[in-house]
């Protein structure tokens, strides 16, 4: 694996080495320009109180969510492969300037939520696409991942693809990376030298999810990259608490760690403060998890149970089959155009859609619909938006 140049060898001076060596020792060494105030008893926290920077995050905060992790995904995990900082927003950035020399490529899917080239751009990375597409679920089109793999990682060439971002399971199509696309796509990860960014905020909301799923956080034959956080797993927007679990290779692991320690120092942990609370909310993470899922799949069940439902509606709107997460995908007859639709939703519901286009889709006839609302909220606002697109067709 080729990393980024911006985090290219870093060699302690002699005294920092000499330092080094002392420690090894176990002698004490006396920083002459020490400014930390916490080493001198004048902490707002009190005089005892001593800040140590790691930037991996607090350890009894690590600790803490390795514990539980390892609980939650049902593997063993590392607490020195783990990273806590603010979202999964800033570990995508960390990892493109990881991997990423400006200008090199990292592979996206689409349809999906645009937030990956948005993020590429600010790095001075390039975004290029993938395709899912669906025939009864979604599916992921391994022809366009090899054809840039093909493209542009040839040997020797000047900016190649650094990582496959998967999410998993993907927003909006709602689907997640099934057992023979990943046994595809880290065969493609080896042969190309080519690091996995697997983002599993979603992962715990199940709907109509097959039994071959399973999580990337641990994954050890490719060097691999996982983010989650609490803002899902609590339903907690304001909650920016995230993670990156790092795993595969050793030596590439190991190497790894060390340049993404050297990015998380500059940028510095996240605040003590923030992280102290981190036992107390892992303790309603089951619960709020188990609420969300719960309003998710009973949305989502009645949501399809109406479409289908000939005596309801005119069966003209269907709902595409949503493996996992916090929204379906409806299906609306593509002689309707997209914006059109959501004009007439706002004059006539006030309400405000999500088109296909929002999320690169090359056709008319999608709209995401979350399933957060209570559910006789969701049943009453979903009858009326059905009834508007289907009054629609007596229009054309």
């Amino acid at each position: 694996m080729q990393f980024s140049h911006r985090t290219g060898e870093q060699s302690l001076n002699a005294l920092s080495l000499r330092s080094q060596q002392l420690k090894e020792q176990g002698i004490s060494v006396l920083n002459l320009n020490d400014s930390n105030p916490t080493h001198f008893g004048l902490s707002v926290h009190g005089s005892d109180f001593v800040y140590t920077a790691d930037p991996h995050g607090d350890k009894s905060a690590r600790d803490a969510l390795i514990s539980y992790l390892e609980q939650r995904y049902n593997r063993t995990l590392s607490a020195d492969n783990l990273y806590i900082l603010s979202s999964t927003s800033q570990a995508y950035a960390w990892l493109m300037m990881l991997l990423c020399d400006p200008s090199d490529r990292i592979l996206f899917p689409q349809p999906g939520y645009p937030l990956i080239e948005s993020i590429c751009a600010l790095t001075s990375a390039h975004a290029v696409s993938y395709r899912l597409s669906y025939d009864g679920s979604w599916m992921i089109d391994y022809v366009s991942i090899e054809q840039a793999l093909e493209r542009y990682n040839q040997l020797g060439a000047e900016h190649p693809i650094k990582a496959i971002v998967l999410i998993n399971p993907n927003n909006p199509t709602a689907s997640y990376v099934k057992a023979e696309e990943r046994e595809r796509i880290i065969s493609l990860c080896q042969r190309y030298d080519v690091a996995i960014i697997a983002d599993e905020v979603f992962y715990d909301f199940p709907l109509d999810a097959f039994d071959s799923r399973s999580r990337w956080a641990g994954e050890n034959s490719v060097l691999t990259f996982a983010l989650d956080g609490f803002s899902k797993m609590l339903a907690a927007a304001d909650v920016k608490i995230g993670w990156i679990y790092a795993s595969g290779p050793h030596e590439m692991l190991e190497e790894a760690v060390r340049r993404l320690d050297y990015i998380a120092d500059d940028f510095l942990p996240m605040s003590s403060l923030i992280t102290a609370q981190i036992p107390a909310l892992l303790t309603a993470a089951d619960n709020q998890t188990q609420n969300i899922a719960a309003r998710c799949q009973g949305n989502y069940e009645w949501l399809k149970n109406y479409t289908r439902n000939t005596s309801a509606t005119r069966g003209l709107v269907s709902v595409l089959r949503a493996e996992g997460g916090w929204s379906a995908l409806l299906r609306l007859p593509s002689s309707l155009d997209d914006d059109l639709v959501g004009e007439r939703l706002l004059d006539t519901l006030h309400a405000m859609s999500a088109p296909g286009y929002f999320f690169d889709f090359h056709a008319n006839g999608y709209m995401a619909i979350s399933l957060l609302p209570e559910a006789k909220i969701f049943s009453t606002i979903m009858t009326k938006t059905i009834d508007v697109i289907e009054s629609m067709i007596d229009e054309i």
